[in-house]
């Protein structure tokens, strides 16, 4: 993952680099144009200073001559010869061995005429130019310098610059991060003079503010519908128990009454579970206390031996001494039973569980042939397996105790085991 002011950074620098290596040549062209150019202006102004200069001295032929020869062994790139007519003057560029210099150089060459004396005269200038490598390579080191400057520059300014601009986006992300829906506290973000990030924190704003007032709606919901129900279902309950104990009553007909008496048993259960899932949510069981959790997990593993003898279940339960944590006894009670529940649902008869507590967390293990689906685990009225499904619920209330306490609840299937895991 990489942040996003380093996205844009990255084609800027790349659009810089090309910048750079296309200017290299661009560069040596435009400077070869200009220095061919004003070589050649240096060459005809020293063309027009000899025949100039020469024929104001008014020297004789022999002296003149004697001169240009003089000039022609000592003065270097300059050759002055006569000829009997004159011609079109030339420029050129020419690389060759120098002689003095003794490496291959290029100069740059004007071949011309002018009269002394009223005689025609060939005059070649020659001038040493820089060689196209080494001024290649001296654009090239001026230019990645450069290039350097600009990279470092714009990496500083885009952090110091970024760090700025985005940090109303950073304020806000951090107060998302710390939101908690279920505690139903409203958000307050930064005040900020960028149009953007204004319009994204009013609509934050908005967004949250709806989801408070449905998620208040549905636990206004979930609990009235749940006290409502209570009544109705218990007189259903007794209405079917008073039926049970009818003199009149056929086998066909109790065993019709004892199917409703169950699914009815199943639902009392249900709503008592999204009861308490309404009052953990409103906060009701706010207070706390030690608890002993090593005498609770061996109680509860007592109290539940009739369902372990019905499948043949086998405990082997291995639970420290000692291990106390803060937290409200009821609550711990359900978690510790549900999660035990759910171990005996899903063994095979004659499986076995295991029972591992010490001071880190709570282990439950229990033999099993298929994993679980994951995504379903605590989801409320979602159960992990089609082979023993349950109401749903049970987890749902593990997971929601253990986030009241800040434990983790995770779950794993390994060499045939299901594995949950509870750290303190």
């Amino acid at each position: 993952m990489k942040k996003l002011m380093n996205r844009t950074l990255k084609p800027i620098l790349i659009y810089a680099l090309v910048v750079s290596v296309v200017s290299i040549p661009v560069y040596f062209l435009i400077i070869d144009f200009i220095w061919v150019r004003e070589l050649d202006k240096h060459h005809y102004a020293i063309r027009r200073k000899i025949e100039t200069r020469v024929n104001s001295l008014h020297l004789p032929d022999s002296t003149i001559w004697q001169t240009v020869a003089i000039l022609n062994q000592t003065e270097p790139g300059f050759v002055l010869t006569a000829v009997g007519q004159t011609g079109d003057d030339r420029v050129y560029s020419i690389i060759r061995f120098d002689r003095f210099m003794q490496d291959r150089e290029q100069f740059r060459c004007l071949v011309t005429y002018i009269r002394i004396n009223g005689k025609p005269y060939r005059l070649l200038i020659e001038t040493n130019m820089e060689e196209i490598d080494e001024t290649i390579l001296a654009i090239a080191a001026v230019t990645l310098f450069f290039f350097l400057v600009l990279l470092s520059g714009l990496i500083f300014l885009n952090r110091r610059m970024s760090l700025k601009l985005w940090q109303p986006f950073y304020a806000a992300l951090q107060k998302l991060k710390q939101f908690n829906l279920q505690e139903e506290h409203r958000i307050s973000f930064e005040n900020t003079d960028t149009v953007e990030f204004k319009e994204l924190n009013e609509s934050l704003t908005k967004v949250l503010e709806s989801n408070i007032a449905v998620y208040r709606q549905q636990k206004e919901f979930a609990e009235n519908a749940s006290h409502e129900l209570q009544t109705p279902l218990a007189i259903v309950q007794s209405k079917l128990d008073v039926l049970l104990q009818s003199p009149d009553l056929t086998a066909r007909q109790a065993e019709q009454i004892e199917v409703a008496n169950r699914a009815l048993s199943r639902v009392s259960r249900i709503n008592k579970n999204l009861l308490l899932l309404a009052k953990l949510e409103n906060l009701q069981f706010a207070e706390q206390e030690p608890v002993d959790l090593s005498t609770l997990l061996s109680d509860h593993i007592g109290l539940l031996s009739d369902y372990l003898e019905v499948k043949s279940l086998v405990v082997d339960s291995h639970i420290q001494p000692g291990i106390g944590v803060e937290g409200n006894r009821i609550l711990i009670e359900i978690l510790l039973t549900n999660l035990l529940l759910n171990a005996i649902r899903h063994t095979d008869v004659c499986g076995k569980i295991d029972v591992k507590l010490s001071a880190n967390g709570l282990t439950v293990s229990n033999s099993g042939r298929v994993a679980l689906h994951r995504e379903n685990l605590f989801k409320r009225f979602s159960s992990g397996s089609f082979e023993t499904p349950g109401s749903g619920l049970g987890l749902a209330l593990v997971k929601e105790i253990g986030n009241r306490y800040g434990w983790k609840i995770t779950y794993d299937f390994t060499a045939g085991q299901h594995v949950f895991r509870l750290t303190f």
